[in-house]
C-alpha cells in the first residue's frame, strides 16, 4: 500500500482553477502570477506554491497533486494503491473547461467518474460528510488526482457593511490589491495611508495581514472603524496626512483619492508619492489618471501593472519598488 503521508512529503504539485469577468483578467492575471509565481492559463493555474484558495477572490478550487496519469484505466491502478486510514473521503470531479470531451464531461459521467474512482480506493467513503475530500481532474490529455480543498468567498461576505461608498475599491478588487501588495505576509508591516473607510484594511487583516490604516479625512475613519470591528477584526486606524508619515513599512497600498470631495493636484499626487518612497520599501498604487511619470520622477522603478474597467471607468494598479 502506498502511504498518503510520504506521499505529500515528496509531491510539491498545485493545480487551481480560477474564473474572473473579462474586465477583471488583467487584475487576475497579475494577482495569481504574484501569489503562485506561474501564468494563469485558460482557467488553470500549475504552481509549486501551496496556498489557501480562499485568499484569492478568483481561485475556486485547489489540487494538491498526488498522480498524474496518461489514462483513466491507468489512474485506477494507481487509486488502487492508496490506503484511506482513520477518516472517511469523498471524490470530486474538477471541472476545468477545458476543449476536450472529457474535460466537459456532463453530470452523470462525472458522477460515474467519482464513483468508479472511489470504489478502487481503500477506505470509507462517505458521500455526505466525508472527512477528506480527494479531486480529479482531466487536463490536456492527463489524469489528475490529489487531495481538494475547495476557496471559501470570504470577499463576498465583506461587502455588506455599515459604511461604504461609491467610489470605494469592491472587495474582490481590493482583496486582490492587498495579495499583489503582500503575496507573502510572514514578517510584512503594511500601511494604507488614504484608507478612507477600509476595505483595504478589511480584506487584509482578514488574512492575518499586519497592516494599519490612516486617513486625512476625519470624517471617514469612524466609518472604517466600525467597518473593521463589525467583522470581528482589531487594527490601527488614526487621522494622519500620507505626507507626515514617519514610521517605516515594508509595503504601502494607495489607493489615490479622486472623487469631488477630494480632488488633489498633480503637485499634491507628487508629494504624496514622495512620501511614500521615503517610508515603504514596495508600493502599489491605485490611480483613475496616469501618473508613469510622477512615479518615475519620484524614483520608483515600476514592476508590474494591472488595469480593472468597469464601463467607462478605468482604473490601473501599479506594483512599484
Amino acid at each position: 500500500m502506498v502511504s498518503l503521508d510520504n506521499l505529500h512529503n515528496k509531491q510539491s504539485t498545485y493545480l487551481y482553477t480560477y474564473a474572473c469577468y473579462e474586465e477583471e483578467r488583467s487584475l487576475c492575471d497579475l494577482e495569481l502570477r504574484t501569489l503562485l509565481g506561474s501564468d494563469p492559463q485558460m482557467g488553470l493555474v500549475k504552481s509549486h506554491v501551496k496556498m489557501d484558495p480562499s485568499r484569492s477572490p478568483f481561485i475556486k478550487e485547489r489540487i494538491s497533486v498526488i498522480f498524474q496519469e496518461d489514462s483513466f484505466q491507468d489512474l485506477l491502478k494507481q487509486v488502487a494503491t492508496l490506503h484511506v486510514t482513520g477518516e472517511t473521503f469523498k471524490v470530486i470531479y474538477v471541472k476545468n473547461g477545458g476543449p476536450s470531451k472529457t474535460e466537459k464531461a456532463g453530470f452523470e459521467k462525472r458522477r460515474a467518474i467519482e464513483k468508479e474512482i472511489g470504489l478502487h480506493m481503500n477506505g470509507t467513503a462517505d458521500l455526505h460528510h466525508p472527512q477528506r475530500l480527494f479531486g480529479v481532474m482531466a487536463v490536456n490529455g492527463k489524469w489528475i488526482f490529489g487531495d481538494y480543498v475547495e476557496s471559501e468567498p470570504v470577499w463576498f461576505r465583506h461587502q455588506q457593511k455599515p459604511h461604504s461608498y461609491s467610489t470605494a475599491l469592491n472587495t474582490r478588487v481590493a482583496r486582490a490589491v492587498v495579495n499583489i501588495a503582500i503575496p507573502n505576509p510572514n514578517g510584512i508591516k503594511a500601511i494604507d495611508p488614504c484608507c478612507g473607510i477600509g476595505t483595504v484594511l478589511v480584506e487584509a487583516l482578514s488574512m492575518g495581514i499586519d497592516i494599519v490604516g490612516s486617513d486625512r479625512n476625519p470624517l471617514v475613519l469612524r466609518g472604517a472603524r466600525e467597518n473593521i470591528a463589525h467583522f470581528g477584526f482589531s487594527g490601527e486606524v488614526k487621522l494622519a496626512d500620507i505626507r507626515d508619515i514617519t514610521n517605516k513599512y515594508d509595503v504601502a497600498i494607495i489607493d489615490l483619492p479622486y472623487n469631488l470631495c477630494s480632488v488633489i493636484t498633480l503637485e499634491e499626487k507628487s508629494e504624496m508619492l514622495q512620501s511614500a518612497r521615503r517610508f515603504a520599501k514596495k508600493v502599489v498604487v491605485v490611480t483613475v489618471e496616469p501618473i508613469d511619470d510622477i512615479l518615475i520622477h519620484t524614483g520608483f522603478v515600476i514592476m508590474d501593472r494591472a488595469v480593472v474597467v468597469k464601463g467607462a471607468f478605468t482604473r490601473e494598479i501599479i506594483v512599484c519598488e
